[in-house]
């Protein structure tokens, strides 16, 4: 059996020995990026060298990313779905020899010294070609040069890559599969199909074009790249031979810890079953964004929300189980001890994300109280209904409306499956239908303002991020020239129109103190200093004076911008060339982020 572990170091191993950088992964929260609330491939951080600044590592690096991504939540449990995975990454920056990644890949994927697939079980695919692109015969022909049998043509559903606004860098890509022995759904059956035949473990993208603005059509990029990803959890569960991700690992300890510790057996039944599992990946979830550098805490917004709906639907099957939710604690340790050794800052935070996984747990639990209390509000509404009904000679049924459950769901996150329970002890039923409606409503709704709020970001219009970019550098100056060096930036989000900036300082800024911020920036502005950078070692950065917060993502060589004397960061860009560039600098608000956080936001006009 292979482990996690061994495939992690089989694959630095390989890509080392073709010449590529191995790189520290990335926070797990995008920087500057409002396209995405979680990083949810490698890709992501990497996209200003993906659009040709270079990198302190070369054009050839690799990594382990974690990635969060929650588009498939609601399949959370079954055999093969996660929010929080490893991505096995490498890159070639500046160049896109189909060829040559091909052949990695299928050396990788069949060396005995490496994963050993029979190439008899492997399947690919590869782009189809459309009006925008044309058919990829060069990733077909690779392919069978190295011997697979079954290479197919898909369509750009299937093998087309782009971000997720559909602006900025995209292409063509060609995906590996593992056949699973199943037979044919069908004469047509490929990869295509839901069938389970087979399971994706592979991507390569060639980045050949560029979107550079909404509604804009595909340019070719100047300097094409290849991204590719392996997602380790799966890729472990198909080399073993296991039905399920949650038999691999580290999620199968936690599995056996839950199952030492609940009251239901795991394979008691299909719910318990999903319970298990929703409990393992959503604590990891949780862990893994509590135990960031960037702060992240539960809250009703942005990342925060989403971090508390890990922690409470894990509460919710805590509950459906009999699981103590006091052994959370435990479970956070077990992953720790796991991930610890490869992001740092997990191992260095442990006692932190315990706390704050604890206060959820608490608030949670107090809001069930709530909940419970407007549950008897919602049944008492209905038999007063009931009687007013009955003076007229009218019968009012015994069911709680969908809107009812959904704000008992929305507004005291109080489950529906409880609001059900409860509802037939009394001898009620449930609109369920109306409960989906409204559900599906505000996903709707959710999606709408999400499109609307993270559009555009640096693949965007890049030169509106380098500038406002370049004036969160010269804020957290004034910042720290007036507060002390203990002052550390905690998270920006930049678009084109405004940035803002999160930081450690224990009071809400005065006016006068929010103008003398500005007016030291404006200055600044004013005196058309020129920003410069130089590539450097960390300690050598360091020495030189250079703030980086965020330093342990760059790698061994890091970038330090340097803006006159007024500022020097280690940071991966972009900026502007010059800080007359940014024009004038307005400060629109200033408000709390979280306990001790302070959030600017501001314009350039």
């Amino acid at each position: 059996m292979i482990t996690d572990i061994e495939l992690k170091n089989k694959w630095f191993e390989f890509f080392e020995s073709k010449g590529f950088k191995r790189i520290a992964g990335y926070s797990i929260i995008p920087e500057n990026d409002p396209t995405v609330l979680f990083t949810t491939a490698g890709m992501h951080p990497l996209v200003p060298y993906l659009l040709g600044e270079p990198h302190p590592e070369g054009n050839k690096i690799c990594d382990i990313q974690r990635c969060i991504r929650t588009t498939d939540i609601d399949e959370v449990g079954d055999n093969s779905h996660l929010t929080s995975f490893e991505m096995l990454g490498n890159w070639f920056l500046g160049e896109c020899d189909k060829e040559k990644m091909i052949e990695y890949s299928y050396e990788f994927l069949t060396s005995p010294k490496y994963l050993n697939l029979p190439k008899e079980r492997l399947a690919t695919t590869v782009f189809a070609g459309d009006e925008v692109a044309p058919k990829d015969e060069v990733a077909y022909n690779a392919w069978k040069k190295c011997g697979i049998k079954d290479v197919f043509y898909l369509g750009k559903d299937n093998n087309w890559w782009a971000l997720g606004g559909g602006v900025g860098p995209c292409g063509p890509d060609t995906e590996m599969f593992f056949d699973t022995g199943k037979p044919k759904c069908s004469e047509n059956c490929s990869p295509a199909c839901d069938c389970g035949k087979y399971v994706e473990i592979w991507n390569d993208v060639f980045m050949q074009y560029v979107v550079e603005k909404e509604g804009e059509k595909v340019k070719p990029l100047k300097k094409p790249n290849i991204d590719t990803g392996m997602g380790l959890e799966r890729t472990v569960m198909v080399l073993n031979g296991l039905k399920s991700i949650y038999e691999c690992g580290i999620l199968k300890d936690v599995i056996d810890f839950i199952s030492s510790k609940a009251e239901k057996r795991y394979d008691e039944d299909e719910k318990s079953t999903r319970s298990y599992r929703i409990i393992a990946d959503h604590l990891r979830s949780s862990m893994f964004i509590l135990g960031d550098e960037r702060g992240v805490v539960p809250s009703n917004v942005g990342q925060g929300y989403i971090l508390r709906r890990f922690i409470r639907r894990a509460v919710n099957c805590a509950r459906n189980i009999g699981f103590d939710t006091k052994y959370f604690e435990n479970i956070i340790d077990l992953f720790v001890d796991r991930h610890g050794e490869d992001y740092a800052d997990i191992k260095r935070n442990r006692e932190f994300i315990k706390s704050e996984l604890n206060k959820e747990v608490e608030k949670f639990s107090k809001a069930l109280e709530e909940g419970h209390k407007e549950f008897e509000k919602v049944i008492l509404g209905i038999e007063k209904h009931k009687q007013f009904a009955a003076l007229k000679g009218e019968i009012v049924p015994n069911i709680i409306s969908g809107k009812a459950c959904f704000r008992l769901y929305d507004t005291f996150g109080f489950p529906f499956e409880l609001t059900k329970e409860l509802a037939l002890e009394r001898g009620y039923q449930v609109d369920e239908e109306g409960y989906k409606k409204a559900f599906e409503e505000h996903q709707e709704k959710s999606r709408t303002a999400s499109a609307g709020t993270f559009k555009g970001g640096l693949a965007d219009t890049s030169m509106a991020s380098a500038h406002l970019h370049t004036a969160t550098h010269l804020l957290m100056a004034g910042l720290r020239k007036m507060f002390g060096n203990q002052v550390q930036q905690k998270g920006s989000n930049i678009t084109p129109e405004r940035l803002r900036l999160d930081f450690n300082v224990d009071h809400k800024l005065t006016q006068e103190e929010l103008k003398k911020l500005e007016n030291f920036v404006n200055d600044a502005i004013k005196k058309a200093i020129p920003v410069t950078y130089e590539e450097m070692s960390i300690s050598d950065a360091k020495k030189s004076g250079a703030v980086g917060v965020f330093e342990n993502k760059y790698g061994e060589v890091v970038k330090v911008y340097t803006i006159g004397d007024v500022s020097k960061e280690i940071c991966g860009g972009p900026h502007a060339k010059n800080t007359a560039d940014l024009h004038h600098l307005k400060i629109v608000k200033e408000e709390s982020s979280s306990a001790g956080i302070r959030r600017i936001k501001a314009i350039l006009d």
